[in-house]
């Protein structure tokens, strides 16, 4: 079959769409020379806003106030890469060693992502939202904690947001909770969690282990408490991690020999030594 021009005639041919057929998105409007996020011209963001501000803004529809802001990009930092351990990595790197091309390096990593693996943010968010449930119905927050957590106790499950496989503390929890306190950003999310973390510290007999919060608690407690669905929590982690997943998978292609088997117990770091950030960086 060739190809020919489409004249007017077959354009009157075609069905027409009616205006109560056309859809609607009021994400972002493209025109020629303009282009709108949320109704601000993407070139006037450029070198104004954060890449945490401009999430912020496509996710929530407004703009960020500045603490929010800060907030937010500490936490796409917390999360941007766990080493060579994590499921998604391992999945990045398999994939790279085969000569693939990087795209599907980082397709391959955040296909990995799961329940056990980045996913405890959304289930954080659920496991946070029936505990204040129970506070708007006249439990006290720790009453409510203590129910919830009695709850995961019985069916033998560590709740969502807690524990961690390598971490006894996870640095990346605690520089959060600090943030959000000194930003004035602490909501009921975050105060729950934590009186969910001190009814587990009762109960470590139980599970044989302390069970302390981790990042993905202070995540989904966090991104709670600034409004965010439940059902964005996991995207979060998924934005965060993906520069992770690139460097990985470059690195592979770029300082390994193909089709090795990888195994990540063997791999040493050889990289900079730990170093303080400059003056000036807050």
């Amino acid at each position: 079959m060739t190809n020919r021009t489409v004249t007017e005639k077959d354009r009157r041919a075609q069905p027409q769409t009616t205006a109560s057929e056309r859809w609607q998105t009021s994400l972002t409007f493209t025109a020629p020379n303009q282009i709108l996020i949320r109704g601000y011209p993407l070139d006037e963001m450029m070198g104004r806003l954060s890449f945490a501000d401009a999430v912020y803004l496509l996710l929530m529809g407004e703009l960020p106030t500045p603490a929010i802001g800060r907030m937010l990009n500490a936490v796409l930092v917390s999360s941007i890469d766990h080493g060579v351990m994590p499921p998604s990595t391992l999945a990045a790197r398999n994939v790279a060693t085969s000569g693939a091309p990087l795209k599907d390096c980082v397709a391959a990593g955040i296909l990995a992502f799961g329940p056990h693996h980045g996913g405890d943010i959304e289930s954080c968010m659920l496991f946070l939202d029936a505990g204040l449930t129970l506070v708007r119905s006249g439990r006290s927050l720790q009453e409510a904690a203590e129910t919830i957590v009695e709850e995961c106790a019985r069916e033998n499950t560590v709740p969502p947001g807690f524990g961690h496989r390598f971490h006894t503390r996870d640095p990346r929890a605690g520089r959060l909770f600090q943030m959000a306190l000194e930003l004035e950003l602490e909501g009921e999310h975050v105060r729950l969690l934590r009186a969910a973390e001190r009814a587990l510290e009762a109960r470590k007999d139980r599970y044989g282990r302390a069970l302390p919060v981790n990042v993905d608690g202070a995540i989904a407690a966090i991104c709670a408490d600034l409004g965010f669905a439940y059902e964005l929590g996991n995207a979060v982690f998924l934005i965060s991690r993906l520069p992770g997943l690139i460097a990985h998978a470059h690195e592979e292609r770029t300082r390994q020999a193909p089709m090795r088997q990888i195994d990540p117990k063997d791999h040493d770091y050889d990289g900079s030594r730990e170093r303080r950030l400059p003056e000036g960086r807050k």
